[in-house]
């Protein structure tokens, strides 16, 4: 038997096969396999492919037989990543704000290529990218992983930052200025990627969303903020914060009924201390920036719970409400 063109690839082709056409529900038989080397140039036989299976099974790649019938039926068995755990995959990509909708359908159709085409079409159902709030900064995606770059390399960043007006068009915030800030950790909240970093000039640590950066650049400079870092505690600022936006960290004071458990644990950790008071009702403590958004999420509880201390707080909340009260009049 001649050998075909590409015969010194037969291996790379066999795992090309089994790769896009097989998988636990989907089998080849031996003609099978051997018809679509063919169509790759390469020639093969039922005594040199149990080899090759045995081979590939060695290697890594497991290669399966199942007697169906009168019919051997191979196929490849575990992969890199199970159908289910790229099914999340796809979830995330298509749901994330920063991706936009291009870079989601092109990040999805990669993740396809880990399965059999077979498999694939299950992940193409679950594809609906239409109608979901994206961004228009094409470059947010690339930001991200300048960002990681910069972080892992000491590196402190430049960049400019926009606010949407009125008129759906971006405006520079400082004047077009540049901000310069070191990077020390990307975070991700309600949908949108933040950079937490330092800020040398007014000496504190702030948070910017990713997707409102533009003219990205990493210094040569080495970062700032060591010592402020040093202790500093991603999760517990996260959860300080509603919707990331700042406010004074104080401790607050909440007393809630005994059915409102599970929403302070949803949102503040297993670790939120819950004292009870009397039969339906308990305390707790929770560290917040104090803002009007910790407000609102409290207002949208309803009367299932209230702020009791400190009297700040407690002020603060009374001036919401009254603002509120006279805002709907």
């Amino acid at each position: 038997m001649a050998k075909g063109d590409n015969q010194k690839l037969k291996m790379l082709y066999l795992v090309q096969v089994f790769s896009e056409s097989t998988d636990d529900t989907h089998g080849l038989t031996m003609p099978e396999v051997i018809e679509k080397l063919a169509v790759c140039q390469v020639n093969a036989d039922r005594k040199t492919l149990y080899q090759d299976f045995e081979e590939l099974t060695h290697f890594g790649f497991e290669i399966i037989s199942e007697k169906v019938g009168r019919n051997t039926y191979y196929h490849l068995g575990s992969r890199r990543f199970e159908l289910a755990e790229l099914k999340l995959l796809v979830d995330s990509v298509q749901a994330a704000k920063f991706i936009t909708d291009r870079k989601s359908k092109d990040l999805i159709k990669k993740l396809e290529g880990l399965v059999s085409t077979h498999e694939a079409k299950q992940l193409q159902r679950q594809v609906v990218i239409t109608g979901r709030i994206k961004t228009p900064n094409k470059k947010v995606y690339y930001n991200v992983d300048m960002l990681h770059s910069a972080i892992s390399e000491n590196r402190q960043v430049t960049f400019r930052y926009f606010q949407w007006n009125e008129k759906k068009q971006q405006v520079l915030r400082h004047d077009g200025a540049l901000y310069h800030v070191s990077p020390w950790s990307l975070t991700w909240d309600n949908e949108y990627y933040y950079l937490v970093g330092y800020d040398a000039a007014d000496e504190k640590i702030k948070h910017y969303r990713v997707d409102k950066m533009l003219d990205l650049s990493v210094l040569n400079e080495a970062r700032k903020g060591q010592k402020a870092f040093r202790d500093f505690d991603l999760a517990r600022y996260s959860k300080s914060l509603f919707g990331m936006f700042a406010g004074e960290e104080v401790s607050v004071s909440l007393e809630a009924r005994n059915d409102m458990a599970a929403v302070l644990i949803d949102r503040f950790g297993k670790d939120v201390p819950l004292i009870p008071k009397d039969e339906g009702h308990f305390t707790t403590h929770v560290n917040v920036a104090l803002s009007r958004q910790f407000l609102g999420w409290i207002m949208a509880l309803g009367d299932g719970i209230r702020i009791t201390g400190p009297e700040a707080a407690v002020q603060m909340m009374q001036e919401e409400t009254r603002r509120l009260a006279e805002q709907y009049l």
